[in-house]
């Protein structure tokens, strides 16, 4: 079976440098003049621009992670290098909201896709008892906290447009046994008020996570989905955090999808290029595996009329967690990020 904890590690919940530059730009505290005394958002340097809208509607941060190792690499004149990682850096990659002042992080983030012409990619991972412990252990204190947390979200995002992929493994976890039963109805409720406060803004949508094609028993994940609010979300995720290859996770997705009413579904692609790693300990493959790669650029342009979007949720280059000598998870490892990109065609 896959491994349970093997979508549980994800990007680190911190607030990026975009966020405080577009509070900055947003309160006129900060610009960056274009020659014509307008404002520009801040980037690192590195050129970063948007992807096409028709194929990738999509906010790239010009200030991430990626961006910013790019200009350290060009300044360090490491050109070769600088290209490699630019394979990230130019793509819509989600922003991952921390626990802190969400409200603020979502208008800042929201803000700027918003006056690019884009919609930031968002993804909400701070449910009380999350990754039962493991590299990603935490979330918010209780359900009142997370419902405030909800609530601040939706404020910060209002009308502008957002998509947003809801609680990684959050389901995952109370079907495979991880999450003590205690816990299971809170989370079931909390899972259904935070897509009915999200859908009930403008131009949000919702993306319940649904696990990935390593999961045996999608038969075991269906009744979950229509728990926790799936019938009023857009559709649900697949893959995220994960390997396994876009052909499979339709597979999976489709299987899926007919048993909750039809709805449509997004994929993580962000390093499924070479599928999921299949050497070493079983219960840590998905843990910063080597020989991995880059998978299909973000797009809404699929194989199939029920996949919405490929999508790069879990950032390429961030590490999964303290295995096989990664940093601790999000945590940027530039070796790693490298190593992806180099594999890519």
């Amino acid at each position: 079976m896959y491994g349970s904890r093997g979508a549980g590690v994800f990007a680190g919940r911190r607030m990026s440098a975009v966020v405080l530059g577009a509070a900055l730009l947003i309160t006129g505290c900060s610009s960056s003049d274009g020659g014509d005394g307008s404002e520009e958002p801040a980037d690192a340097g590195a050129g970063i621009t948007q992807q096409p809208k028709e194929k990738a509607p999509f906010w790239v941060n010009p200030d991430g992670t990626a961006a910013q190792h790019v200009a350290e690499l060009e300044k360090s004149g490491k050109k070769q290098e600088a290209e490699e990682i630019r394979k990230i850096a130019e793509q819509p990659t989600a922003e991952w909201v921390g626990p802190d002042d969400p409200q603020q992080q979502t208008r800042g983030l929201t803000e700027a896709a918003d006056k690019a012409g884009r919609t930031a990619l968002l993804v909400l991972y701070n449910i009380p008892h999350r990754d039962c412990g493991q590299y990603s252990q935490g979330g918010a204190a209780d359900g009142n906290a997370y419902r405030d947390w909800v609530d601040g979200v939706a404020a910060g995002i209002g009308d502008r447009p957002a998509t947003i992929v809801l609680e990684p493994d959050a389901l995952l976890h109370l079907v495979d046994g991880c999450t003590p039963q205690q816990f299971h109805e809170e989370r079931y409720d909390l899972l259904k008020g935070a897509v009915t406060k999200l859908k009930s803004l403008k131009n949000t949508k919702v993306y319940l996570d649904a696990g990935n094609a390593g999961w045996q028993n999608p038969d075991q994940i269906f009744e979950p989905l229509n728990r926790a609010g799936i019938a009023q979300a857009d559709g649900f995720s697949v893959n995220v955090s994960n390997f396994y290859s876009t052909e499979d996770s339709i597979a999976y997705g489709k299987k899926l999808s007919a048993k909750v009413g039809g709805k449509h579904f997004v994929i993580d692609t962000s390093r499924n290029g070479k599928g999921p790693y299949s050497d070493g300990n079983p219960d840590e493959r998905w843990c910063n595996p080597p020989g991995r790669s880059l998978g299909e650029t973000p797009t809404t342009k699929t194989a199939d009329p029920l996949v919405d979007a490929y999508l790069w949720v879990k950032r390429p280059g961030e590490s999964d967690g303290e295995c096989k000598g990664g940093p601790k998870a999000g945590q940027w490892w530039a070796d790693y990020a490298l190593k992806l990109a180099k594999a890519t065609g």
